[in-house]
């Protein structure tokens, strides 16, 4: 990554930063966007220069333009995308989960699929494959977008201001911090699934269980096309 000192408000690469990386970070996650928008905040941390929001809306834009890219390409290639970024069973989940999340919470997921590790490109490429109305997708990711733009300048501008003549250190407690906030959203969303799912199966010994265990195997029986033992 290009040194930080050329990450200044009056430069034209800051710019091109700010746009490129949040798209691209859509279909190609491996580029570190939210870095990048960490370091523009560290970089600019000691600016009061009102092109600071210009950069704030771009990186914006530039997320908006890498989500409604990946819909698209999710709308269009469905079937090959289905098979080459959700392949295995690790994709095969990831794919599940996205289709639950958007069943389950609709544009709210969209939203908080930013904040997710590597829940952006499972939720928005699911929504074009399934065809997740446009007229709801779209104003999600610009949602998106704007909260999670100013959250990543806001995190660098902390590390930047707290360690204004050691840029690199200001960086790097960004990083840290936007790291802790990872680590508690997806706490939360791996406690949230375990409360459901421990909500809607219910365990044995329980009178919740028992009936669940009777119904499943009454089911069976039926289904096998023989009465229960004690329909006579």
């Amino acid at each position: 990554m290009t040194g930080l000192s050329q990450l200044d408000v009056s430069s034209l690469l800051s710019y091109a930063v700010a746009v490129l990386f949040p798209a691209l970070d859509a279909l190609l996650p491996v580029l570190p966007s939210e870095t990048a928008v960490i370091a523009l905040g560290v970089a600019t941390a000691g600016s009061a220069d009102p092109r600071i929001a210009l950069l704030i809306a771009l990186a914006a834009f530039g997320a908006f333009l890498g989500d409604n890219a990946a819909y698209l390409l999710g709308r269009r290639f469905g079937p090959a995308v289905s098979a080459r970024l959700f392949a295995g069973e690790r994709g095969s989940r990831r794919r599940a989960w996205a289709e639950r999340s958007l069943q389950r919470f609709g544009a709210r997921i969209i939203i908080a699929c930013r904040f997710i590790p590597g829940g952006r490109t499972a939720v928005t490429l699911t929504c074009g494959v399934i065809g997740y109305p446009r007229r709801s997708f779209v104003p999600a990711t610009a949602c998106a977008g704007a909260i999670w733009a100013s959250y990543a300048f806001f995190i660098g501008r902390i590390g930047g201001k707290t360690f204004e003549d050691r840029p690199w250190a200001g960086l790097l407690l960004a990083l840290a911090l936007a790291l802790v906030v990872s680590a508690v959203i997806e706490a939360a969303r791996r406690a949230w699934r375990w409360r459901n799912s421990d909500r809607d199966y219910p365990r044995p010994g329980t009178v919740r269980g028992q009936e669940a265990t009777v119904t499943a195997t009454a089911a069976r029986v039926m289904a096998a096309g023989q009465p229960p033992a004690d329909a006579g």
